[in-house]
């Protein structure tokens, strides 16, 4: 059966329609993400945006006059780590890598862990995966009695879609780093994405509020740590659709950490599920001039085409393919995000099946089976699509945007009653998922 084409006015008005909707909705998926006990107010808390220049600055002088002070580019590596984590600026990470890799030049692993640490923590970061992966696994043998080996091992695994031996690791971890300080943060952290990959949202909200709790309790909490688990709150009530409480969590967030990019990009998404549409692209756009991430500039570019604003949302659609094709390490890191894309816009079919295909046969997490699944069906590859999707949906991940794309799959393939029971449990678990694709699931459906 073809897949039904859905005009842009029609998904306009559909999604102005769907939003009202939603609000007389959403009461009944807010008792999933209800916390048993309040949080902690959100404070700001003081930015270690300056101290971090100025070290680098120093360390940066340090290496300059004794270029074989691995030390000093250890530390080096990590605080241009960090400035990654705080500023999304990937061209940190390209410095970052470069210290390591100096340090592990003056001194080889078996002397030197701290570089072969930073170097597996860049190439994670870097969607380096594998050799993630293998550093790791040699640093649990030079550093047997430590935890710390095994956080970037479970990263790594979990990535990769190994996702049995990545829990292993992450227990290994707990039973070596202890329950206290920022190691407990870390587990907590790791236990709720394993909660959110296998569909218990709860769960997921209970390890995240943990390790919330837990970072404020140490005598200086970390900004970012802090404004990121409120982030991440805000994540898990907006996959089960409570999405007030999604947007308490992201403001909670930029309380802590005016402009936070991640925290405004959300803002931005949950607004355009409540129905701001103004206020939806005025966030994104506040985020965009932060980071230009592309999944940013793709959804700021789909709420312009709402808002009939066609010649802005062109521009932002080119600056996404730009962004992604800037150089060979941009591609490595947003593929995924070219590729979903294309097969979101039903752009370049063949492009993004080919890179998705690439990406799945190195890392075979779920999303990277959800990825084959959605550009294999917008390259008219039903088959291959059917076999991808069961294997994103293999952890019972609740994830509206999966179900859809199963939806859409099962239609695809003329097997009516699961397009309807996929596209209704998208649909159901959070109503507004995405401003364009919710609006194309409701109307396959109706």
């Amino acid at each position: 059966m073809p897949i039904k084409v859905i005009r842009l006015a029609e998904v306009a008005s559909l999604f102005i329609l769907a939003v009202a909707l939603t609000s007389c909705r959403s009461g009944s998926a807010m008792q999933t993400t209800k916390l048993t006990a309040p949080l902690p107010a959100a404070q700001l808390l003081p930015s270690d945006a300056d101290v971090e220049v100025q070290t680098i600055r120093f360390l940066g002088g340090r290496v300059e006059r004794d270029p074989e002070d691995f030390i000093a580019h250890n530390k080096l590596a990590g605080q241009y780590r960090q400035r990654v984590r705080a500023t999304g600026d990937v061209t940190y990470l390209n410095l970052a890598a470069k210290a390591a890799r100096a340090s592990l030049a003056t001194l080889p692993p078996e002397q030197n862990t701290g570089g072969l640490t930073m170097l597996a923590q860049v190439e994670y970061a870097s969607h380096d995966f594998v050799a993630a992966r293998d550093h790791a696994l040699q640093l649990t043998k030079l550093e047997a009695s430590k935890s710390y080996p095994y956080q970037i091992l479970g990263d790594a695994l979990l990535e990769l879609g190994e996702y049995d031996q990545a829990e292993v690791a992450f227990h290994q971890m707990e039973q070596l780093g202890g329950i206290q300080g920022l190691t407990r943060v870390t587990i907590e952290q790791r236990m709720a994405r394993l909660a959110t990959m296998h569909g218990d949202l709860n769960g997921a909200q209970r390890h995240f509020s943990n390790a919330l709790t837990t970072a404020l309790a140490l005598p200086a909490p970390p900004r970012e740590t802090v404004a990121w688990c409120r982030w991440q709150l805000g994540e898990t009530a907006f996959s089960a659709g409570d999405y007030p409480t999604a947007e308490r969590h992201y403001r909670d967030a930029l309380i802590v950490f005016p402009d936070y990019f991640r925290a405004l990009a959300s803002l931005g998404r949950v607004r355009a599920a409540q129905g701001d549409l103004a206020g939806a692209i005025e966030e994104y756009e506040h985020a965009v001039r932060i980071i230009p991430d592309p999944s940013f500039v793709a959804a700021l570019g789909d709420l312009y085409k709402l808002a009939g604003r066609e010649k802005d949302a062109a521009a932002q659609y080119s600056l996404v393919e730009k962004i992604g094709r800037l150089n060979e390490f941009n591609g490595a890191l947003y593929n995924r995000q070219l590729a979903l894309f294309y097969a979101d816009h039903d752009l370049k079919a063949g492009t993004a099946y080919a890179n998705a295909s690439r990406e799945y046969a190195l890392r075979r997490d779920i999303y990277g089976a959800d990825a084959l699944a959605w550009t294999a069906l917008k390259a008219g590859h039903v088959p291959e699509a059917q076999t991808a999707i069961k294997k994103a949906l293999r952890l019972g991940t609740k994830d509206a945007r999966l179900f859809y794309h199963a939806g859409m799959i099962a239609q695809a393939a003329g097997d009516q009653s699961s397009a309807r029971e996929y596209l209704k449990r998208a649909l159901t678990l959070s109503p507004q998922f995405d401003p364009l694709q919710a609006t194309i699931a409701r109307k396959v459906l109706g």
